[in-house]
Formats: structure tokens, C-alpha cells, sequence
């Protein structure tokens, strides 16, 4: 492979999903980069816990309104949970159904159903400007959220009249590697991880949590702050990172291969700032 393939050779880039670790890794070790991988959160999907099953049966209760997908893979769980299955297809056919972005727009369609409108910035904003321009007063809304509980979302309907049943396929916790993740963290502390990119907002907000959790926050901020490339797939990924007061740089598309694209080309360029 020439050298102008491999861009990132000389760099090491930390990753920090849990889900298709293995396969963002490889995209960047064909970029020449070294990789470091440090899960910072485990998805337990709510089924094991019963709460899925009781969200479902409440949504089953009475007719809906509107549904929202907000992730491809929360709404794929749901429909393919036990407790949901065709019961959730058959009561959401007469529905309005909103996706957030392309990836929940497919997870809609691959279960027999099909979209009123799909949110072009995948902005869970987008969607609430949306409802609240066609009146919800006495409308019966599902909201399927996957980890961020959306409360302010939720408020904002229930304070314009409707009705939200909101649904939770999946919760978040520490990852099961834990000191994967705090190799990681003493590495960026140490100087030794050029770029972090994140693909989601729980990844970026539990990777600060832990590092404030151990007594080492203000330093891993420090170390952050100019000497490491902070990438994000999008807005919604980037807010935990926004709102420690640090930058990032996002893709023109919300897309993990425009991501590693990103890295690739801009990381030489940081690195070379004086």
C-alpha cells in the first residue's frame, strides 16, 4: 500500500464504541493508524429487565397517533423483541410515523411499515419542531428513545396537549472491560492518542463521566484541549463533548465511513498547529 494510503501511519486513534468496535478499528488501521480500543459503555437491551414489555403493553392499550423512531437499532429491537413482534406492527399501521434519519427511516420500512417523514439534519429538534407546527393537542404520541430519556422532548409535547408513551429498548452502563477503558484514559493523559472518534453521545459522555469518576477529569480535559483530534458523527454525538467546553470537527453526512474520512484528513493538519 503507498504511503499517501495510509495517512494516519505514525498516529494512534482511540476507540471508544462498543458496537462494531472491531470494524471502525480496522478502518483506520488500513488508514496506517495505530488503535487503541477502550469500550466506554455496555448496551443492555430492557427486555432482560421487563421494561420493555410493560412500555409495550401501555402502547398497545389505546390507539397511536404518532410514533417516533429515533434510532435504526432501537426500533429494530423493539419490533424484534418478544414482547412486541407483529402485536406493535398491526397497532402502528394507522399511525403517523416520524423517523430520525435515514438509518431509523429503514428500520421503519425493513418492519412492513412506511414513514410519514424522516428528519433530513437526524435531529431529535427536527422532530419536535416538526409535531409542534401540526398541533398534538389530544394526540397520542410513542416516543421510542434509546439511552437519552428525552425528557425536555417529552415536557414540550405533554406541555402542548398530547400524550406521550415513551419507550426505552435499551439502557446504558459501564462496559464490561473497564480497565480497557481506563488504559485508554491514562493514554490520553500520557500524551500517547493523537485523534478520539465517537459514533455515539452515551460512548462520549461516559468516557468524561469515568475519567471525573476517578479523580482524573480536570486532567483528561487537559489533555484533550489542543493536543487531541476530537471527531464526532454528528450533532447529537458531539453535544456531551460541546458541553465540557471542548471542540470537535464533524462530517458534512452523519456516517461512521465520512467519520474515519474526517480523521484521515484533518488529523495531519492538527497535528502539524503550533
Amino acid at each position: 500500500m503507498a504511503v499517501s494510503d495510509q495517512p494516519l501511519s505514525g498516529y494512534t486513534v482511540g476507540i471508544t464504541a462498543e458496537r462494531k468496535a472491531a470494524e471502525i478499528g480496522a478502518l483506520f488501521e488500513r488508514r496506517g493508524a495505530r488503535v487503541l480500543f477502550g469500550a466506554s459503555m455496555h448496551t443492555v437491551p430492557l427486555p432482560e429487565d421487563g421494561e420493555l414489555a410493560a412500555a409495550t403493553e401501555e402502547v398497545l392499550a389505546k390507539p397511536v397517533d404518532v410514533a417516533v423512531a429515533t434510532t435504526g437499532v432501537g426500533f429494530r429491537g423493539w419490533i424484534e423483541a418478544p414482547c412486541a413482534g407483529e402485536r406493535v406492527v398491526e397497532h402502528l399501521r394507522s399511525a403517523s410515523l416520524l423517523a430520525r434519519g435515514a438509518k431509523a427511516c429503514g428500520a421503519i420500512r425493513g418492519a412492513g411499515l412506511s414513514e410519514e417523514w424522516t428528519s433530513p439534519s437526524e435531529e431529535s429538534a427536527e422532530i419536535l419542531d416538526y409535531l409542534l407546527e401540526r398541533e398534538v393537542e389530544g394526540k397520542r404520541i410513542v416516543l421510542q428513545v434509546h439511552g437519552d430519556p428525552m425528557l425536555r422532548f417529552r415536557e414540550r409535547l405533554a406541555e402542548a396537549g398530547a400524550e406521550v408513551v415513551p419507550v426505552a429498548v435499551y439502557r446504558w452502563t459501564d462496559p464490561v472491560d473497564l480497565d480497557a477503558l481506563d488504559r485508554l484514559i491514562d493514554a490520553v493523559i500520557g500524551g500517547c492518542v493523537d485523534a478520539l472518534p465517537f459514533t455515539s453521545a452515551p460512548a462520549a459522555a461516559n468516557l468524561l463521566g469515568r475519567a471525573d469518576r476517578t479523580g482524573r477529569g480536570t486532567e483528561f480535559r487537559n489533555a484533550l484541549r489542543g493536543r487531541v483530534f476530537l471527531a464526532c458523527v454528528g450533532s447529537v454525538t458531539a453535544a456531551p463533548i460541546l458541553a465540557a467546553g471542548l471542540d470537535c470537527a464533524m462530517p458534512e453526512r452523519p456516517r461512521t465511513g465520512a467519520l474515519v474520512r474526517l480523521v484521515a484528513e484533518e488529523l495531519p493538519r492538527f497535528s502539524r498547529q503550533p
